[in-house]
């Protein structure tokens, strides 16, 4: 008897711990036909890059710009959640993450999924730069402080 609860605590113990089974999600990295797939369906895309950048190269038609980081690098995780909070449509939605190079998604993504223990977090692998490279439409970013 004293095998079988040994057996059966030491199968929780390692389901709890491996680190593997039971982990927070896992960041996927995605390419710009992926995520153009993507914009046909209900996922949510965000470019969380800077309104210069945003007006420099345009954006992802259909994405949302919402920045993560300002000019300092420091940002406001709970005032962004807020502003993201708003165009999802439901907690579990996907959210696909742009930026520049896919530095700074990668990194904000690795945090949602990780951190916070957001499902179905992605980012454009290689950022907007990918995207454009590849001939792909951008549209103007209209923002709070822009009219297009």
């Amino acid at each position: 008897m004293h095998i079988k609860n040994f057996i059966k605590y030491s199968l929780i113990f390692f389901l709890l711990f491996s680190g593997k089974i039971l982990s927070a999600a896992e960041l996927t990295n995605l390419t710009p036909g992926q995520v153009n797939k993507s914009l046909n369906n209900e996922t949510l895309v965000i470019d969380i890059r800077t309104p210069r950048e945003w007006q420099t190269t345009g954006i992802i038609p259909g994405s949302h710009p919402v920045k993560f980081f300002d000019q300092n690098g420091k940002y406001d995780t709970q005032q962004w959640l807020a502003a993201v909070q708003k165009l999802q449509s439901s907690p579990d939605q996907e959210i696909i993450l742009v930026c520049h190079s896919g530095g700074r998604s990668g990194k904000v993504g690795k945090l949602l999924s990780k951190k916070l223990n957001m499902p179905n977090v992605s980012h454009l692998q290689n950022g907007i730069k990918s995207w454009i490279k590849e001939q792909r439409p951008t549209e103007k970013a209209c923002t709070a402080t822009q009219t297009c």
